[in-house]
């Protein structure tokens, strides 16, 4: 029988299902590759968007190294697996992100998307392996994993961005709704949820402003350039947490004798 939270998660999950299904389509804006700062720099075309995605790039780099370096028991397997999930999917949106925009088309944008759903499947599946049970993280990570990318599938082909729309922000309600009832789990990872809502949400409004940010910049940056900075910020505090358990094993450096 599911536990009261994971029947919570469980409802929460088939409420946004049932609404990617049934509920009336939803059209991309037409304007969604109009990006602002289109500066071609060292025969890169829209150069800033596709670079500012390396900081997905380091983070992926620096959280895979971390959970290479975690002891073996210090930390529940499928957290361990959840997280390595989330890291290579912030490798994959790099290559996938930077592909987009390198010349933007919803060809590209459904190769985008791909990317950031392996992402999502690995945070979301972390969130509910450390604060729901190892069980629900693992269905968690499994449904996204398939249900993201066919979200992708349905708006390439038919034009409603619906279920993708419900796959990211329905994801950020799931953070919201399981920090709400939930506590972390003795001895799991304890991420700073927090921080990564308020990492997205900055990202997101950088996004929208992509325009007004750049002409207020003089022309220097543009919002959706920022917007890939921030969001790659947002894995910070999943780094910070692997690294815990590295720093408790290995105990405080001794201090240093004078020669």
């Amino acid at each position: 029988m599911p536990t009261r939270s994971e029947a919570i998660l469980l409802f929460a999950c088939a409420a946004m299902l049932l609404a990617a299904v049934f509920a009336p389509p939803l059209a991309q804006p037409a304007h969604l590759h109009d990006f602002a700062d289109r500066r071609v720099l060292w025969g890169v075309p829209f150069a800033l968007d596709v670079l500012s995605n390396l900081p997905f790039a380091f983070a992926g780099v620096l959280g895979l190294h971390a959970l290479q370096g975690l002891p073996a028991r210090s930390v529940d397997a499928t957290e361990r697996a959840c997280a390595r999930l989330f890291f290579i999917g912030l490798l994959v949106t790099t290559a996938a992100s930077a592909w987009y925009h390198l010349q933007p088309s919803d060809a590209g944008l459904a190769i985008d998307r791909g990317g950031m759903a392996i992402a999502f499947a690995g945070l979301l599946a972390l969130l509910a392996a450390t604060r729901v049970s190892a069980r629900a993280g693992i269905a968690l990570g499994a449904a996204v994993l398939l249900l993201a990318p066919a979200s992708v599938a349905t708006w390439y082909q038919t034009g409603n961005v619906l279920p993708w729309a419900i796959v990211q922000f329905g994801g950020i309600a799931v953070i919201v709704l399981v920090l709400a009832t939930t506590r972390v789990r003795p001895g799991a990872l304890d991420v700073r949820w927090s921080l990564v809502l308020l990492a997205y949400a900055v990202a997101k409004w950088l996004e929208v402003n992509d325009h007004a940010i750049f002409e207020a910049s003089g022309e220097l940056l543009s919002g959706h350039t920022l917007k890939h900075v921030l969001a790659a910020a947002a894995a910070w505090p999943v780094i910070a947490a692997v690294n815990g358990p590295v720093r408790r094993q290995n105990g405080p450096r001794a201090p240093a004798h004078a020669a």
